[in-house]
Parts: structure tokens; sequence; C-alpha cells
């Protein structure tokens, strides 16, 4: 998958560098153009009209001529209304739905020229239009307020699940109530920036420990696992005299169960990142109930399962590629004891966010594109995913846009400017609201650039030897903190944390079952699945989690 690459405003008001005639909703406009100087066509007329409508935020194409690859959009900037032009690489075509270049094949949108035009219900009208306690849909029916948003359509044109964004839902979650929503089981602030236990003053933003996530995604295997006991070894200490601690989103296909069992008796935290891991984000971003049930709970259970988890402490998740399933997604988390998130991510921000829980409306923009954030109030916490700096020298270097994991920073090449953002984005942290430093990666970018483990193991050495309060802990570890805010200097003590604080011995299983297994789901594979426990009959998915076979 391509980010879009190469983005040009072009110069002026009201102008575009297209010729020719295009469709767009129905009508048909013919736009003059001439040849300037700078070899552009720049359209002279109507560009009013041709933005009518139009998301600011959101690529259309002029023409369905061509070879998929240009599209624009409208761009309302300072000096006046203008279009900004994307044209993907050669091979590739622009993807309407997902807003981004893909190669071609996969593009099946080519013959259309913008995203369909939902119909929206009538929420805010100047005078009244319905009885109290209901609204207006699209087509000027009048239907309960509460059936909008509830994922069945109740209106004749539908509309009434056709504005459930964050912003939109009329049976949202309320702002932050500070007021109302108190630790341990509740914690919110207007912007998402406010520390844990500083407005109540318990604490100063500089007696905040700086805590620092590290979270890897996908399968654990031999090769990955080689890097975690490069960065997790028994000797790298934390502050309190623990052990540096990390997350692991484990995904199903490939993993290695018995390599679980032992990074969970070490200490380290085990989520889940789903029992598939399908391709297609739309699985994701539009799954049902069922089908988060059966990626997330089922994922859980071959965990527990076939690693030996058996403490409850699986209650974390993240889904594949970061597309967040909406409300149908934390219906289920909750109705499954899962007790927190991590997909969400926040847009680069001079100050970056706390974690909060979901019983009030996020306090920040659902980032990305096409993305389906929760809007309704949910009992699950969220640790966003805050955006890091990547710009070499942040004073001078043009403006970048952020990057979400580590591993998808596409302008880090070198060792040195490795170091350079690890440090420079601990930094903004720690001189700021101390808010956790999440640094997420998918392993097999470490794997693959040789070196680059070595520089995240010397950089923890550096921070360790350099900072008397910051400590590399696992996300259920921060949830810890902020439920019972310490300070700094009370860390020694904190009992939350001393939980397989040092971990000695070997592994339960020196020598793991290599169970060789298919499954009908699956027809034609075939699979190890390396456990310490018994082999199962066939290769646990989706529909059979546990390898016990099929109920029918």
């Amino acid at each position: 998958m391509w980010h879009l690459t190469r983005l040009v405003l072009l110069f002026g008001v009201s102008v575009f560098s297209v010729g020719g005639q295009f469709r767009l909703g129905g009508a048909k406009g013919q736009y003059k153009y001439k040849r300037g100087k700078s070899g552009e066509e720049v359209v002279q007329d109507n560009l009013d009209e041709l933005c009518q409508g139009q998301p600011g935020s959101e690529y259309f194409r002029l023409t369905t001529d061509g070879d998929c690859r240009e599209v624009v959009r409208c761009d309302k900037a300072a000096v006046g209304l203008r279009l900004a032009s994307v044209k993907c690489p050669s091979g590739l075509g622009f993807d309407l739905e997902r807003q981004t270049c893909d190669w071609k094949a996969n593009v099946d949108n080519c013959d259309r020229l913008s995203k369909p035009r939902l119909v929206k219900p009538n929420l805010h009208t100047v005078e009244p239009v319905c009885p109290d306690g209901q609204l207006q849909c699209g087509d000027g029916e009048c239907i309960d307020r509460s059936l909008f948003c509830d994922s069945q359509p109740h209106c004749g044109d539908g509309s009434d699940e056709n504005a459930c964004s964050v912003d939109e839902d009329p049976n949202g979650a309320p702002l932050c109530d500070p007021v109302q929503c108190r630790l341990p089981d509740c914690f919110c602030s207007v912007d998402g920036t406010s520390a844990p236990g500083v407005e109540s003053g318990k604490l100063e933003i500089s007696n905040i420990p700086q805590m620092i996530t590290f979270t890897f995604n996908g399968a654990v295997n031999d090769e990955n696992n080689r890097v975690y006991d490069k960065l997790f070894h028994g000797e790298r200490i934390n502050p309190n005299g623990c052990t540096t601690k990390g997350t692991f989103f484990v995904s199903h296909k490939y993993t290695n169960y018995s390599a679980v069992q032992d990074l969970h008796r070490r200490g380290h935290e085990i989520g889940v990142f789903s029992t598939t891991n399908d391709e297609d984000p739309k699985y994701w971003t539009e799954g049902s109930y069922d089908n988060w049930l059966a990626e997330m709970a089922g994922a859980r259970l071959i965990i527990e399962r076939f690693s030996n988890i058996t403490d409850g402490t699986v209650v974390g998740v993240r889904a594949p590629y970061l597309r967040i399933g909406g409300n149908e997604q934390f219906n289920m988390m909750a109705d499954q004891f899962f007790a927190y998130d991590s997909t969400i991510t926040a847009s680069l921000a001079g100050v970056p966010l706390w974690p909060y829980t979901l019983h009030y409306r996020m306090p920040h923009k659902c980032h990305g594109n096409s993305q389906n954030c929760p809007s309704k109030s949910h009992p699950i916490w969220e640790m966003p995913i805050n955006e890091l700096d990547r710009r070499e020298d942040p004073e001078f270097d043009e403006n970048l846009t952020g990057c979400h994991l580590v591993s998808s920073c596409s302008n880090i090449y070198h060792k040195d400017q490795f170091r350079h953002l690890l440090q420079h984005n601990f930094e903004r942290h720690y001189g700021t609201n101390r808010a956790p430093l999440s640094l997420s990666f998918d392993p097999s970018w470490l794997v693959s650039n040789k070196g680059f483990a070595d520089v995240v193991s010397e950089w923890m050495d550096h921070i360790l030897a350099t900072y008397a309060d910051v400590y590399f802990v696992t996300e259920l570890q921060v949830i810890q903190w902020i439920q019972n805010p310490t300070s700094a200097t009370a860390m020694r003590e904190f009992q939350a944390w001393k939980d397989k604080c040092l971990i000695q011995g070997q592994p339960f299983c020196s020598n793991p079952n290599p169970c060789p297994l298919s499954t009908r789901e699956l027809p034609g594979e075939e699979f190890r699945l390396h456990t310490c426990v018994e082999c199962p009959k066939n290769y646990p998915w989706i529909q059979d989690p546990t390898g016990d076979g099929f109920s029918f």
C-alpha cells in the first residue's frame, strides 16, 4: 500500500491544471483552459460549482478517461479556493474508497468520479419540524431520535444511518465532564492533554514518571523473538528495580505459542491482533459484531489455550492496519471484558494526548482516511497512538505528516536518523505533559533493517542511565498508573508494577510440540503450530479456534 506521494497546490485562486470536460453529480461542464508560462493547463471558470458539496479532505476525479492515476480535492486555502492535485506513480491507480494509491489491479472504481454521496438526515433545522423526541430523515419523515445510528435503517431513505460519525451521531457520547468522570474507572479531559493527578493538585508535571511503551504487532516467531531477547534482557532494569517490559499484540498465523508463553512468563503483556489478519480494510472498518467477536475473542482463546495463559491478563486489542471497527468493535470488547483498545491514532500535535476512557466523546478528531471511530459511550480505555515527529530538524524542515508506527516512518533509512527519531520524540513527551510515548513496531522492520535493533537497545541504555524517572512498561501498566497517579519519587513502592518484577529461570518447555496441522477453512495449506501443550486435531482458525473440530 502506498501513501499519497506527490501533492501539488496550483498557483492562484480558482485555478486547476486540467483540460477537457468532465461529468460530476450528473452535471456536465466544459472548462476553458490555456497553457501558462509554467506549462500548466489552467481552468478559469466554475470552481465554486465544482467544489460545492465536496469535502475538503476527499479526493475525486475530473474524468474517467486516462489511467486512473490523477485525482483532485478542493482546498480552501487562505488565499481562496483552489484545487490540490495528486498523481499516483506509474502502475498504480487511485482508490476512491480508500483514498490512497494502490496497484491498479486492486482498484475497482476507476469508472467512478467520486465516492457515492449518502443521503443525510436533517438533524439541524432553524425551526422544529418534528415532535419532541424525534428527528427528521433526509426524505422528511420523522422518527424517534433513539433509532438513529443503531446499525439498522429506519428511515425510508436509510439516512438515519448516514450521519453517525463521532461529531454527527445524535445519540453519541457526551463531551468530557471531569466532575462526573472520576478515577479509577473513568478518565477524560477536554482536549485530551491533561495529565492525571495534576488538576487535583496531587502531582506536578515534573513529578510524573515518563512511561515508554514498546508495542509489537503480528506473529511471534523465532526470528523476531531474537530481537525481543536483545531489547528485554534480564539486566536492563527500570528505576524501580524491575526489568523493562513490552506489549505484544499477537496475530495467529505463523505464531510460535511456546515463545508467547515465555514472553508472558517474563512479565511482558500479551494482547490480540486478530485471528486472520484479513488484508481488506473494509473487513475491519465495516465489520459486524460477530466478525469482531470471532476475530478478537477467538484470537484470545487461541492464545490462552496454546500459550497456557490462565491469569486473565489478555485484555488489550489492536486492529490490523489500525482500522477501527466503530461501535461494533467496542460493543464486542465491553461484552467480552476486554479492558482497552490501542488502535486509534492521534495526529501530530505540539502536546501529545494521554490515554482516556470512552465513557465520553473522543477528545480529538478521528484521524485517517475512511476510519470508523466509536461515537457512543463505551466502558473501554483507549491507548491512543500519538503520531511521531519524523523531521530531522524540526526548527527548519518543512512540515511533514507524523507517522503512527515507528516502522511507517518512510524517511528513516539510516541508524543515525533512527536514533534521532527516538530521542527527539522522547524529548517532546518528556518536555511537555509527560504523556506516555508509544513506540509501535512491525517487528519485521527491525529484523530487515540491519543494526536498527542495536540502535533501540543502545538508546534504552542511554535513557535508563540518564533519567531516574523514565520507565519502559506495558500498556496495562500505563493504565494501572493512571488509575492511581503516583509521584516518580514513590514509584519504587508502586505495588501494581511489582508483579513479575524480576524473573529468573528457564522457559516452561525447551522442546515444544511442532504440531503439523491443517483446517478445512484453509484448504491445501499445512501449518506448524508450536506449543507446550498437547496438539489439537486441526489448525485453529476463525470457525474453530480451539482446533477441536467443527460443530457441524
